[in-house]
């Protein structure tokens, strides 16, 4: 069975039992983590027992996941529909990258590639909502509400369909059409799926979910809103990253990473990750420096990052193609201003012009189907350049959250 010794608040330390279901830490409103006995894990799943590097889907890191696949009692929860186990695609052709002498990859979380796992909503989403819809299962759960920009909702109605929950999802009503069509057949196809739409971005969103959800019995898996559910499925985005590429190889960690940040699941995940493979023994106490790229429209992280500030203060939302990264605030922001500064690196914020040359810019090089957000990031690239934050000889990985595919037709003129 799993090894969760028990949850904590991330920023209050209390601890709470493994089976309490909450949402935010009662002590200080703050997100509570799920904690594991590494421990025990060591002494029960030793030489890397617990791994799995043939199984083709997040769930390849068994015993080190808050529900263990390879345990009949945590078994019968798991909900999978192939979801991780993306590939790192080197970018040579990326102009300013090879002209610095930078080793540039970039992590395709979006569309799948042959001989890889496949998020079935094309989306980084679908680590979290794995996650939430299987421990929705264990704790006997069986109506869960997401507000969403989009992607969040469109995964949780598919894992929400698939593990015979009833799911309500809440997003803006300008977020893109495919996105916004497919939950809205859930809707009209299966009992038990509500959608609804509002003016505004994902406050406005969750404000509707507490007016009209909360009261009623709904389980609130916003960001960081249920126990630490969608940062255990996050957390295997960073355990792919440090994981051997063949057989007898080391886990080994790129000398930065730079991810597009709205709410920050992701990179709280992936440092916890981090975390627990160093007290496993296969990595050391080095980390990458972590560059979180948002839009200029909304900047909520980069402006809490530049005044020095310990959080993020409510931000007034603009118009963005990188529909992802329009986030005006975040409870768990503070935890994600705390990894920025303590990996080195900065937050930063790219323009929409930048983000549509490089958008296109991959497609007429690689064809790949790299999201706005992604392209974002790669945006970023020459102006950590200039600002000296990288240099000749380092390893750079680019997190690509989705694929252009949801975005359309929107965006097709840019191709």
């Amino acid at each position: 069975m799993s090894i969760v010794s028990h949850l904590q608040g991330i920023a209050s330390g209390t601890h709470y039992p493994a089976d309490q279901l909450m949402n935010l830490d009662p002590v200080d409103g703050r997100p509570v983590e799920i904690v594991l006995d590494i421990e025990r894990l060591r002494a029960e799943q030793p030489d890397l027992a617990w791994y799995r590097p043939e199984e083709k889907s997040l769930w390849r890191f068994g015993g080190l996941l808050a529900l263990d696949p390879g345990c009949a009692e945590d078994r019968q929860y798991i909900v999978s529909l192939g979801e991780g186990f993306t590939p790192t695609l080197p970018y040579p052709e990326f102009q300013p990258a090879r002209q610095a002498g930078l080793a540039l990859c970039l992590k395709d979380d979006g569309k799948a590639h042959p001989g890889y796992g496949s998020n079935p909503t094309q989306s980084f989403k679908d680590r979290g909502m794995a996650m939430v819809a299987s421990m929705a299962r264990r704790f006997g759960l069986n109506r869960l509400v997401v507000p969403t920009q989009g992607n969040a909702g469109d995964s949780l109605a598919e894992y929400a369909h698939a593990a015979g929950l009833k799911a309500a999802v809440i997003m803006p009503e300008d977020t893109p059409l495919p996105i916004k069509g497919k939950v809205a057949a859930f809707a009209s196809q299966y009992d038990g799926f509500r959608f609804e739409t509002v003016t505004g971005t994902i406050r406005e969103a969750g404000e509707r979910m507490k007016s009209e959800y909360l009261s009623q019995g709904w389980f609130n898996v916003a960001t960081f809103q249920e126990p630490g559910w969608r940062i255990e499925g996050k957390k295997t985005l960073g355990l792919e990253i440090a994981e051997p590429r063949m057989p007898g190889e080391r886990w080994t960690l790129p000398d930065a990473i730079v991810y597009p940040t709205g709410g920050g699941t992701g990179v709280l995940g992936m440092w916890k990750a981090f975390d627990e493979l160093q007290a496993l023994g296969l990595i050391g106490s080095e980390r990458p420096r972590i560059y979180c790229v948002q839009s200029a429209a909304t900047t909520p992280l980069v402006t809490a990052f530049e005044n020095g500030s310990p959080d993020t203060l409510p931000a007034t939302a603009g118009d963005t193609l990188a529909y992802g990264l329009n986030v005006p605030g975040g409870v768990g922001h503070f935890k994600v201003l705390d990894i920025i500064r303590r990996s080195g690196g900065i937050a930063l914020a790219v323009d929409e012009e930048q983000i549509k040359a490089r958008l296109a810019e991959v497609w007429r090089e690689k064809r790949w189907w790299v999201c706005p957000e992604g392209a974002a990031c790669l945006a970023a690239i020459p102006m950590l350049l200039d600002a000296g934050e990288l240099k000749s000889g380092e390893t750079v990985l680019v997190i690509n959250t989705g694929s252009l595919e949801k975005y359309l037709p929107e965006l097709r003129h840019l191709l």
